[in-house]
Parts: structure tokens; sequence; C-alpha cells
């Protein structure tokens, strides 16, 4: 009972504090929109915004590691394991400039769905190919204008924290546009809110942590399919529950 309520009180403060920060936002995309193209300055208070509620609850302890590896100015494909809803909180604690790429639904939310839109963060609704093709394109618009991205390539979070097999949509831009892979791995999440549910689960120790870069001439004469399982294998020698558990062939 007392997670429950603990849980209800943390939804209640993020739905009153969001229309706040959606105004502010609103003024800061109002104040800079004509010179910021990339919406840099958008991009900040919103990892800010998100910050917020995790500085707020001290049970969800967030460490970050590798952020000085992130070289400023370039363009990276950004892909990350997935467990949890907080992953999107957490990734904004690395406060450098990217577009998500998100299912459709999010923006659909009040408030923190309509920044979403004020960033020009890219929809995709999954199982649906005309919207995979959009999402294409649209992420290829958005890395020409010098945007990075970031994708959660396994397409949906995990139940476990074993790492599902990659979708190829983010290793073909990368393929396509010529940019650097950014690997970027989160621990921890997964117990604190597990898939499906909106509960408070006790404290819990998260981190996430930039690994090195993959340069375009390292997988450039790979197949996407080679790519995405070099890239894969790459973040699950650093997700806990690989390492608790022995590699298959298959991993």
């Amino acid at each position: 009972m007392k997670n429950r309520i603990i849980a209800a009180g943390l939804l209640i403060f993020i739905a009153s504090t969001s229309a706040l920060f959606y105004v502010i936002a609103i003024l800061i995309w109002l104040c800079t929109v004509w010179f910021d193209r990339r919406l840099v300055a958008l991009h900040f208070f919103t990892s800010f915004w998100a910050s917020v509620y995790l500085w707020l609850t001290p049970a969800w302890s967030v460490s970050t590691k590798g952020r000085k590896k992130v070289k400023k100015g370039r363009i990276y494909m950004v892909v990350s394991n997935h467990q949890s809803q907080l992953d999107i909180l957490v990734a904004f604690r690395l406060f450098f400039p990217f577009k998500w790429v998100s299912k459709a639904e999010v923006f659909k939310l009040p408030f923190i769905g309509w920044n979403m839109v004020l960033n020009r963060y890219i929809k995709l609704k999954r199982g649906d190919k005309e919207s995979v093709t959009q999402m294409m394109a649209d992420c290829e618009k958005t890395i020409s204008k010098g945007s990075s991205v970031y994708f959660f390539p396994e397409g949906t979070r995990s139940y476990t924290g074993i790492v599902k097999e990659f979708k190829l949509g983010a290793f073909i831009l990368a393929q396509k546009m010529k940019i650097p892979i950014l690997p970027v791995v989160i621990n921890g999440s997964k117990n604190a809110l597990p898939k499906h549910s909106l509960n408070f689960h006790g404290k819990h120790r998260i981190s996430i942590e930039v690994l090195d870069e993959l340069p375009y001439e390292s997988f450039a004469q790979l197949s996407v399919e080679e790519t995405a399982r070099k890239v894969r294998k790459i973040i699950i020698e650093h997700v806990d529950e690989h390492r608790k558990t022995p590699l298959s062939p298959k991993q």
C-alpha cells in the first residue's frame, strides 16, 4: 500500500508540474526557434524537465558514465538497450542534443507529448509499414540537418533485462547516412519500474553509460545485420543481466 501511495503521489506531481514546464518550453521555443534550428536549447530544457523527476525521487539514484565520449558537434546514431519506461528520463540525464524515435501514442499525452512535438522528435506506429517508411524519412531529414537520433533498437522493453534481438532501422540509417554509432547501456531501471507497472518498487541504483563510438569506417563493409549483431554484442557485455547469465552462441 505504501508503495502505491508513493507512486500515486509521484504521478500527481508529474501531472501537476507538466503544465508549467510546458509553458516554459513554449516560451523557450518562441525565443530560440528562429536562430536555433536544431532546437538545442529546447532539448536541454527538456532534459532538465525530465531530470527534475529523477532528482526529486531519491529512491532512484541515477549515475552517468562516459559523457565525455560524446564529441561536441558530431552527429550520432545513438542506440541503447531498453528495460523500463524510466529509460527515457534516464537518457535525458546525458544532457546532449538528440531527437528521439518514440511510439506515436506518447506524442498524444498532454504537455509531455506536446513538448515532444515541439522538439520535433520522431513518431513511429509499431507494426505500421507506412509509419516505418515515414519514420525512416524523418530520421534521414533530421540527420541531414545536423541532429543525432536516439533509438531503442529492441523495439520494446525487456521483461527480464536480457537484450532482445535488434531491429535493423537504426543500422540501415547509420550506413546510409555514413554516421558513427554511439552505444549506450542502461542498468537498474527494470527493477525500479518494471514493464507494465506504474507502482513504486523501493530504492534502486540506476546507471547509464556511454560506450566508445563506432566510426562509420568500422562497419562500412559489414551488412546491416552484421552491424546490428556487432553493436548488440558490445552492449550486452555491459548489461548486468548478461553478466549474470553465460552467453549462448546465439547471444
